[in-house]
Parts: C-alpha cells; structure tokens; sequence
C-alpha cells in the first residue's frame, strides 16, 4: 500500500521454478547417467577400429585386417569333440599275474586233498565249501579215488597250461570299444589286438585236450563246474592309469583353432561372411575386449560408446517419466530401479568374466520378476527389454543371438509374476522362465545347426537362472518393498488376514463396523478389478477404512442397538464432530499400526468433503436455518484421488442405502445406486479420481451384480421345521 493507503503495483517477479526443476529431473536422469558410465566400465570397449559384429551369410560392408596378431580358439563343442576323439584312442592296460596261477593250483590241491579225504556222504558238503555245486548223482560218479584223482590232475594240468597263457575276464573286454589293448607281462609291455585275448568262455571251448572223460555228460559237467569253481582270470585291467591316460589325452587337446597374424586380411568388403571368417570376427573382437577396448581407442570414442549406452537407457527413463509419473515422482523408487538395473550389469559383466559368455545366465529375469512385482509388468516388461538391448549390443555378448535369449528370458520373468498370492507361484514362474530359454535355444539352434545337447544346455543355464532370479527376487522383496515405499500384493495379502491385531480388534469392539467393512469390501474388489484398477487393494482398503470408528464404536448406528443411541443426548454440532473425528482417529490408529500409505489413503478419501447431512438438517431445524456453520458438517477430506478410493466412497455410500431399503428388489437397488453415483459426482467428490463414465457404468453394473445375489429371495419355510417367514412373523407379533 502507497502513503495514500492506494494499492502500489508489485513489481517482484515469483520465485522462479527452474532451479527446482532442473534439481528434480537432474537427480533422476542423473541416475542413467550413472548407468551409461557403469554400463562402459563393465564392458569397456570403445575405439574407431573395433571390428564389425557379423554373422554367417552377412555381406561384410568393409575390409577387415587384424590390427595385431590373436588366436581363434575352439569352441567348447568343438575342443569336447576332439577330446572324446582323443580319449577314444586310450588303449586299455592289462597286467598279468603270475601268482594268480599259483594260487589257483594251490586252491586246487586243497580242493581235491578234501574230497578224497571225505567220506561219499559228505563229498556234497566239501565241494560246496570250496564253490563246487555237486549233485548226488555227481558225488557217486566220482566215488572212487581213481576217478576222483584223474579228474584232479586233469583240472590242475588244464588250468596251469591255459592261465599262463594270460586269461582275461570276459565283462572287462566287453566294455572296451577299442581295437587294441596293452598287455604287460614279465616287465615287459606290448600291444595286443583285443579279440586275440583270451576270455574264460574260449578256455571253456578248449577243455577237451587232456579231458579224463570226455565221452560222458555226467563226468564233462563235472569237469566245467571244477573249472569254473577254480578260474580266476590273470590279466587285470589297470583301471587307475587307464583313466589317466584318458585324461592326458583330453587335456592335450589344442584350444587353438587358427592363429592370424598382425596385418592378416581377414575379410574384404563386399564379401559374403562365412563360418571360418566368423570364427575370425568374434575372436577379434574377443581379443579387444581382452585388451581394454578397440585398437587405438580414442576419448571420442569412449564418450561414444557411453553415450550409446546412454541413449539406450533414456527409453526406460522416458517411459517412467511419461507414462507413471507417480513412480518417477518419488526418487526412492526411481532409486530403487537404477540399482536393479545396476546389479543386472554388474551380473552380465561377472558372468562373462569369471563363468561363461551364454547370455543366460546374465540376471535379467532376476530384475524383472522385482520389477513386475513393484510396478507392474508393463514397466518389467520393457525394463527387460531395454537391459537386453543393452547387454546385448556389448561386444561381449556382440551378437543377435544372445540379445533375443536375454530378451525372451527377461519378457518371461516378467510375465510370470505378474500376480504374487500363492507359493505356487514361484514355482510356476521357474519354470515358465526355464521354458522360454529352452525354446529360445531350441529356436537360435535349429538356425545355426547346433546339436540337441547344446539346445539342451541353454535351456538347462537358463532354468539355473530362473531359480537363482526367483529365490533371490523371493528374499529381497521385503528389503526393496521397504526402501520403495511400494505396496505389493504380498503386503496387502497379509494385511488381508482377519487374525491382524487392528482387524480382530475392529471385529470384536465394533462389529457393526466390521460387517459394513466386509460387505464394502465385496462391493469394491470386483467393481476395481472390472476398471482396471487394483482390486486387491480396494478390498484391503475397505477393510480399514473405518477403523477409526474403535474411538468410540457406540456413536456409531451399525454398532447400536435399537433405542439406544448417544446422540439423542447431544447437540448435533458434538454429534457431528464425534462423526467426522472418525478420521482423525482412523490416521491416527494406522501410524500406530504402520498401516502403508496406500491403505492409510481409504480412511479420509472414502468420504472425500461430503457434508455430514443428518446432523447438518437437525442443526438446521434447530437454529431456524440461521447461524449453522456447514463446514462444521463437513469431512475434512480430501476428496478421492484414486480409482480404488473412489470406488470405495461409491460403495460406502451403496451399502448404507441398500440397508435402508424395506425391499430392496432389483429395480430399486439399481435406482439406489444410480442415485448415490450421481449425487456423488454432483457434489464434485470425484472430480480428483482419475474415473471415466464408462468406468462408473462399469463399477454400477458390478454394484448391481453383487448386491443381487446378497439380497436374492429365500424360500418361507414352515415355522414348525425350524424355518423364519411370514408365518412365524405374524405369530410374533401377535
């Protein structure tokens, strides 16, 4: 104001936004900044002269010369072949022993001093004792000393000759598929084809020379089972240097495919790639990714690389800055994705250095199930993407096929968990994930030839990573729940349990409140999940809404029984503020409850800045309609800001008229409805809620649906078969 008391012009410019802005955007876009840089340190390859990343059948679009001389190593089903091949050449070692010999013909003299010492009765006994299975009919054959004695030189004579020939076990040669075997015999070593050992069955074969009685079936059986019982094979397999050997041959396998020497032309422009070249081209790029980069690396290169790494990113961030600006609003949680992403980096860069170069075990999917979970799957779905995309096009993961499985593994993890309710989830999200990258591999294999073991493989890394990425993502849930400030399904699902201390309290003090709070919430839940919106949420949001009615329950009519009601004894501005404080005591019981913000926000917005109008009217008629204040009257809001809120004062104010209904038919719940919707948006309470009228139409249609099966017709049973109807009611009155 002037001296003169005229009011002067402010000239004083308002405070310019600008500087906030550019402190609110810049810690959020500072982050994939930070992303971009980490991404280059991970994978730091940068450089005018990095080679080309091509495929078989490509056209090269430029001349290629090694810039510095590298190996082309073999792939591992390449080394895996050669070394099978090689370990295929080991020959087998047989050793033999002498004193085998020995102690067999000792067993052998034991053996028939007994049986000639036995008398006939017991011959049975003895010859079993030593693994002879004689038959009576057998012992009185050999009854006789003469017979028994030629029948103990001749098995002394025939085992002596054909043991000291070397004889070896017939299941040890059986398992060998080589043709040659070395034998070592009188500390010499030889080679020995492996059909020209003797086995047990050819000794069998020759036994007729020097047989005591080989026109007789009894006395031949006799003599076979003599043999048998004293055979013991005299050339041994020396298993222990056998698989030595084995593994000396695998291990000089030459994991050098091809060398290329500095200044080598690897491929001219304009020429078809084939598989050799290939082979060249990624070893290449291998080599310079070893060496820190390209060949004479630039700073103009690094920063271009960066900013690759940059611009890749920036369509993650600009889908969370356009498209869920509550999520960008709050820097936590923006916080909370930029080091998800993070440790997927850090992961891919982990897994290539010290494991493998198979891009499926880089943890996108871990990623994506978190992100699902917090933010829904449309933002995990292009998270897993855009980690993909930028993983991918790394030259240590240079190459489309290993950008398409991680890109089919990460969209699978975030499809999977696109709802977390049960345990069996989890599960059915392993193997959904395990699945995608099996038919990845299966899709990459039958393209590029690869054979059914290593189809077999990707698919077995992936389900690896699967389970990792879900029991990880399972554990650390609570931690990156409590550091967003997000609520998942989880939280609310737990919420949810009747047994919670604030919900047994709201059951058993207010139980009129409890019923109007479950009937809401069967209101709510269908109706937000026929929009859209989170039904889940709206039922444990109905659930809480009133708690503040525990204050004093009695003031409240559900909580009354007939003819007893306090505010008949108070003035209806006391009554009137005993109701809307409510609320107050409501926000009050969930901070001490730790309710989170998301259920918290049904206690106020659920009436919005409705007046209080019973007590407002009483008032009214009171005062002669003069001297009522009517923000006396009034909720203190504020107004729904949400679609689940929103439903939620629709279906407050839905139940409570249904309840006055003397009969409610369909025609008159429909009218009811009707009624309270429009009155509501008449009264501006939904002018904050982000609610279309065909989303409205749809929550009436559901109301509608609901009430009708909870007010349906009932059968009038007899009063004298326990039943309540007409009958009884007239009774009752009378």
């Amino acid at each position: 104001m002037s001296r003169d008391g005229r009011p002067t012009l402010n000239l004083e410019l308002a405070p310019s936004r600008i500087p906030a802005a550019v402190a609110f955007h810049g810690l959020r876009w500072g982050l994939m900044v930070l992303l971009g840089v980490l991404t280059y340190l991970a994978f730091p390859v940068a450089g005018g002269t990095q080679a080309p990343v091509l495929q078989p059948g490509d056209v090269a679009p430029e001349r290629v010369i090694a810039p510095f001389e590298f190996d082309v190593r073999k792939s591992s089903a390449e080394i895996e072949r050669e070394a099978a091949a090689l370990e295929a050449t080991a020959r087998p070692i047989y050793e033999f022993r002498a004193a085998v010999v020995d102690t067999v013909l000792a067993a052998a003299d034991s053996l028939f001093a007994a049986l000639q010492a036995a008398a006939p009765e017991s011959l049975v006994a003895g010859a079993q004792v030593r693994g002879v299975r004689l038959t009576p009919e057998e012992v009185s054959y050999l009854t006789g000393a003469a017979r028994l004695a030629a029948f103990g030189e001749a098995s002394r004579r025939f085992l002596r000759r054909q043991l000291r020939r070397g004889v070896a076990e017939s299941r040890s040669l059986g398992a060998e598929i080589v043709p040659e075997v070395i034998v070592r015999r009188n500390g010499s070593e030889g080679v020995a084809r492996r059909d020209t050992l003797l086995t047990y069955e050819q000794v069998l074969q020759a036994r007729s020379a020097g047989h005591p009685d080989p026109n007789s079936p009894v006395g031949d059986q006799i003599y076979v089972k003599l043999i048998n019982g004293l055979f013991r094979p005299t050339l041994i397999p020396n298993t222990t240097e056998y698989e030595i050997r084995k593994q000396e041959l695998r291990a000089s396998v030459d994991t050098v495919k091809y060398h290329v020497r500095e200044n080598e032309r690897i491929v001219d422009a304009n020429e078809v790639v084939t598989d050799e070249v290939y082979g060249r081209l990624f070893a290449l790029n291998q080599a310079q990714l070893e060496r820190g980069g390209g060949a004479g690396a630039t700073a103009t290169g690094t920063l271009g690389q960066m900013l690759t790494n940059g611009l890749v990113l920036t369509v993650f961030w600009l889908l969370v800055m356009l498209y869920r600006p509550d999520t960008y609003r709050v820097f936590r949680r923006i916080l909370v994705l930029s080091v998800l992403f993070g440790l997927v980096i850090a992961g891919a860069a982990v897994n290539r250095a010290f494991i493998t170069d198979s891009p499926e075990l880089i943890p996108i999917p871990f990623a994506a199930m978190l992100v699902t979970v917090l933010f829904r799957g449309r933002v995990a779905m292009v998270g897993a993407m855009v980690l993909a995309i930028l993983i991918g096009s790394q030259a240590a993961y240079a190459g489309v096929d290993s950008l398409f499985i991680a890109l089919v593994g990460g969209v699978a993890a975030a499809v999977s968990v696109r709802t977390m309710r049960r345990r069996n989830q989890f599960l059915t999200a392993v193997v959904l994930v395990a699945a995608a990258y099996l038919l990845a591999g299966v899709a990459v294999g039958l393209r590029l030839d690869w054979s059914a073991v290593e189809m077999g493989l990707t698919g077995l890394r992936g389900g690896l990573n699967a389970l990792a990425s879900g029991a990880l993502a399972f554990m650390l849930l609570p931690v990156v729940e409590s550091v967003s400030g997000v609520t998942t399904d989880v939280t609310l699902l737990e919420l949810s349990d009747p047994d919670r201390s604030l919900l047994r309290r709201l059951a058993t003090e207010a139980p009129g409140t409890y019923a109007h709070s479950i009937a809401m919430a069967n209101l709510c839940e269908p109706a937000c999940n026929a929009v859209g919106a989170n039904g889940l949420l709206a039922r444990v949001g109905c659930y809480y809404h009133d708690v503040g009615k525990l204050k004093k329950p009695q003031f409240f009519v559900e909580n009354q029984t007939p003819g007893m009601n306090p505010h008949d004894k108070l003035k209806p501005e006391v009554s009137a503020g005993i109701i809307r404080n409510h609320v107050r005591d409501g926000l009050a019981l969930a901070d001490e409850y730790k309710l989170p913000d998301v259920v918290k926000s049904f206690i106020p917005e659920h009436h919005g800045t409705m007046e209080i109008t019973y007590f407002l009217e009483r008032a009214r008629s009171r005062e002669g309609g003069g001297g009522v204040r009517p923000e006396d009257f009034r909720y203190p809001g504020p107004r729904p800001r949400t679609v689940e809120t929103a439903c939620a004062l629709l279906a407050d104010g839905v139940e409570a008229a249904i309840r006055v209904l003397a009969e409610p038919t369909a025609e008159k719940v429909s009218d009811a409805i009707e009624h309270i919707i429009r009155h509501r948006i008449e009264a501006g309470q939904l002018e904050e809620a982000p609610l279309t009228y065909a989303q409205l139409a749809r929550m009436k249609e559901e109301f509608e649906r609901v009430l009708g099966g909870a007010y349906h017709n009932r059968i009038d049973y007899p009063a004298e078969g326990g039943g309540i109807g007409a009958e009884w009611e007239a009774a009752s009155e009378a």
